[in-house]
């Protein structure tokens, strides 16, 4: 199962995925992590790129779509083929959200380009992390160029997260994360997770 993690800066994305690979090493289920932009060695020179230097939105865009071409056939096939969880700290979503609604970009030519990078596969599973933007980019600690655009950048990626969610709402699951502890956000988030896989199990006898 693919299981994807979005939201705008300093939702807690990363910290939810690492309490959630202690919880899966602990009920003892083969899960990994990984992240875009990067999750392999090529991807993340890439990563590197994108975060730091300022750019052509459709260069930015490419970019976005090599690095993910290269991460799902180095890391993201290979581990479905091994049928293991992966823990991805974004995926297509984001780039539909900061180079669509925040860059721009025409929303057709990047759900083209994603479908190209990742073989026509999405996430069987997405969380979306609210929470406000302002708290978001106070609490951020991976300074990057997509921070330091501001809150109204921000805001623009919100609603390109919420467009989303509205397309695909069986995909998507709502997460509010204001004023609660990352262990609390864990334990909502492996549950919902434990309930897929279980549904998903029980359809496959049938």
């Amino acid at each position: 199962m693919l299981i994807s993690f979005e939201g705008t800066e300093g939702c807690g994305k990363s910290t939810l995925i690492r309490h959630l690979l202690k919880k899966f090493d602990a009920h003892k289920i083969a899960a990994i992590s990984t992240r875009e932009p990067g999750g392999s060695p090529v991807a993340e020179k890439i990563r590197e790129i994108i975060l730091n230097d300022e750019m052509d939105s459709l260069t930015e865009l490419f970019l976005y779509e090599s690095a993910r071409a290269e991460h799902f056939e180095k890391v993201i096939a290979p581990a479905l083929k091994a049928k293991k969880i992966i823990l991805c700290d974004r995926f297509t979503d984001s780039t539909i959200a900061y180079q669509g609604f925040a860059r721009g970009l025409k929303l057709s030519v990047i759900e083209t380009l994603n479908k190209l990078a990742t073989e026509g596969r999405s996430p069987e599973l997405t969380f979306f992390l609210d929470l406000p933007v302002e708290e978001g980019l106070a609490r951020a600690t991976d300074p990057n160029k997509f921070e330091k655009a501001g809150i109204e950048f921000q805001k623009k990626v919100r609603k390109g997260f919420l467009y989303s969610i509205r397309k695909n709402k069986k995909r998507w699951r709502v997460i509010k994360v204001k004023n609660r502890s990352p262990e609390e956000i864990a334990d909502e988030v492996f549950a919902i997770i434990i309930q897929k896989t279980k549904l998903k199990k029980k359809a496959r006898k049938k």
